[in-house]
């Protein structure tokens, strides 16, 4: 059981009436009009005020000496965190030069009448480059490989003018697809394909839902595609012409049947068994490349760049200075101070003076309160002075090169929010976020921190067991780890420690899907230099994603007698959604556990109490497999799923139905 800590005096207000009441009769007999109205029993309440007050403070010296303790530790509160999202920019239209945005560009939600917009800027330079078609290849698959064909593209500017060509081939077949060849790297640009389409191919095809899907190559070694967002399909599933526009995720050069470039494709989808399918191949005429605008990263920040402090320094030890905004967010490489004396010095900012010599140019920056402090000076049992820390040169300018503020919960916003440019940009027409903002954590709070002593003390900011790894790798990026899962690899000569990483979501109680839950290269990066500093020299790391298991049900039930069906229906398939889980899931709601199968009997017991249903009359389990060319294998049904150690259970589509008995 836990500790409590004792009252160091537990007498109430009343308790203190009482007293004082009760010693009248000895110190004054004559006083014998006790009543409220009584001025002397009004004192009495006054004093008996003033020093519940005094024990209320005196009972608060214990908590002041857990912080204290807190103190000595070296523990801090955590900074804010800024939310993070991805803005597309758009361009008024197609540019014959490369449009450049720099670090830094501002971009905001709506102002209000009752609320001041959270501004985001960019976090890197970008540039939206023209589009230069090199490449036309026309590809069909054959069951050991593939074949291609090349179109000549040289007949026009940017694209193909010629007698017209198939797409695929005459009796189209799943696998057939069309190559697009860029010259220059087009990752994260928003792509136009400008098609003349001279002959309709596609009798009975839901333009809605084309039976093909477009992806870009992303990793040559192994080859990767990765699909890409259509943002307008203005060709109806290659039936007339029109403009096709795509979100091109990160690209990379390669070679395909010799030709080197970057490499977008249209592949021919496998369709279920009575779907329309193309009779005939599309003939296109005409093709053109062009690009429409360009997605960064951006961060809820805003940046200021060479602050000076209001005053010089004296010379010292110790000195304070305070920027002007606040809360600071997480310092990068360029962002430290210039102490500008005879000449410019660079100094660096440490979390604490402990180790500083008179030598070293160090600082402490609070985050919260945004308070600069230089090392101090201690005096010695000897009777000399030690400082820690150099000190800045009398008359010297302090100058913060660059920092950033912000940060909260008010930067965690949802798609589309992100609608205003407060930068002005030649040729950007307009801007928007198509992901949500997430990761946004204001400052940590005395009481939060309280809770981390115990993990804190545990692993003394040093890696060894595996829940060492597990509770390091969460606080290494507050807001962008939802779960850590550290599995130990016994080796000959040294350890290995696997830390599997969920990561975090905005809102995980619904269906949750495949692209959320990739592990982001920046945050992987954080978590590895994080305990890559904190681990045994003999232990090997590696931060990595779990591996996920998608699955489908399929339930069949009866309804009660004055249930309604459908809404019975959407609570079963909520119910699985929530329980089917990797981050709120499992039989405690805390995410599905590491290395647990998922039996028949789990869906029974997560469905039971949901009112509406009779009874259930069959459970089907069906494991969903993606294939490397995007399709996906349905396997079941299946009586249990088993899992790896480093497994977790996800959920795909559920087919919930009721049925009669």
């Amino acid at each position: 059981m836990s500790f409590e800590a004792p009252r160091l005096d537990d007498r109430t207000f009343d308790d203190l009436v009482q007293e004082a009441l009760k010693r009248i009769p000895l110190y004054t007999p004559e006083w014998t009009d006790h009543n409220m109205s009584d001025p002397g029993v009004t004192l009495i309440e006054l004093f008996a005020f003033m020093t519940d007050v005094m024990l209320y403070r005196l009972n608060r010296v214990p908590e002041r000496l857990y912080i204290k303790m807190m103190q000595l530790l070296g523990m801090q509160l955590r900074e804010p965190q800024a939310a993070k999202s991805r803005a597309t920019f758009w361009l008024s239209a197609p540019q014959p030069i490369d449009t450049a945005l720099r670090q830094g560009t501002e971009v905001s939600t709506t102002r209000t009448e009752n609320e001041e917009p959270v501004i985001f800027s960019t976090d890197y330079d970008a540039v939206i480059r023209v589009a230069e078609l090199t490449h036309l290849l026309t590809s069909i698959r054959l069951p050991d490989k593939r074949t291609y064909q090349s179109h000549d593209v040289r007949q026009a500017k940017n694209g193909f003018v010629g007698r017209g060509f198939n797409i695929f081939q005459e009796k189209p077949q799943p696998g057939d697809a069309i190559y697009f060849g860029l010259k220059r790297d087009m990752s994260d640009h928003i792509l136009g394909i400008d098609i003349v389409v001279d002959r309709a191919a596609g009798a009975g095809i839901d333009p809605t839902n084309p039976p093909y899907i477009w992806e870009a190559l992303s990793n040559a070694n192994p080859v990767e595609w990765q699909p890409c967002e259509i943002d307008v399909d203005g060709t109806k599933a290659f039936n007339v012409p029109g403009l096709i526009r795509l979100h091109l995720p990160k690209m990379v050069e390669s070679e395909i049947d010799g030709h080197r470039g970057y490499w977008l494709r249209c592949r021919l989808l496998r369709v279920p068994e009575g779907a329309p399918q193309y009779q005939e191949s599309p003939f296109f005429s005409r093709v053109n490349a062009e690009s429409w605008g360009i997605t960064v990263d951006i961060t809820h920040a805003q940046t200021v760049k060479n602050e000076i402090m209001p005053t010089r320094s004296d010379g010292t030890p110790g000195q304070k200075f305070k920027l002007q905004n606040t809360p600071i967010l997480p310092r990068s490489k360029d962002e430290y101070i210039i102490v500008r004396g005879k000449k410019d010095e660079v100094w660096t900012e440490v979390s604490d003076f402990a180790s500083s010599s008179e030598t070293d140019r160090h600082y402490m920056l609070d985050a919260i309160t945004g308070e600069i402090r230089f090392g101090p000076a201690m005096p010695q049992r000897d009777g000399s002075v030690r400082r820690y820390g150099a000190i800045p040169e009398k008359g010297a300018l302090i100058i913060m090169k660059q920092y950033r503020y912000g940060g909260g919960i008010r930067g965690n916003l949802q798609v589309g929010a992100i609608n205003t440019l407060k930068t002005s940009i030649p040729f950007i027409a307009r801007v928007t976020n198509r992901q949500p903002a997430i990761g946004g954590l204001d400052a940590e709070n005395i009481e939060d921190a309280k809770l981390r002593v115990p993990g804190h003390l545990r692993t003394l900011e040093r890696a060894v067991t595996a829940k060492d790894f597990e509770y390091l790798a969460i606080k290494s990026a507050p807001g962008r780890v939802s779960r850590a899962f550290a599995l130990p690899v016994a080796a000959d000569t040294s350890s290995r420690v696997n830390v599997f990483i969920v990561p975090q979501i905005t809102d995980p109680n619904r269906i949750i899907e495949r692209e959320e839950l990739v592990l982001a290269d920046d945050v992987r990066q954080i978590i590895h230099n994080y305990l890559d500093e904190r681990r045994l020299l003999t232990t090997n790391l590696d931060i990595m994603e779990p591996q996920y298991y998608w699955i489908s049900t399929k339930v069949r039930f009866r309804p009660s007698t004055f249930a309604n069906p459908e809404e019975v229906e959407n609570a079963i398939s909520a119910r699985l959604y929530q329980y089917l889980n990797p981050i709120i899931g499992g039989p405690e709601g805390k995410g599905w556990p590491f290395g647990r199968d998922l039996v028949q009997s789990d869906i029974i017991a997560a469905l039971q109490d949901i009112n509406g249903i009779d009874f259930i009359r069959s459970i089907e389990l069906y494991w969903i497999q993606y294939l490397p060319e995007g399709d996906i294998n349905r396997e079941g049904p299946l009586p249990v799923i088993e899992t790896v150690q480093h497994g977790l259970i996800a959920s795909y589509r559920h087919d919930v139905r009721a049925a009669d008995a």
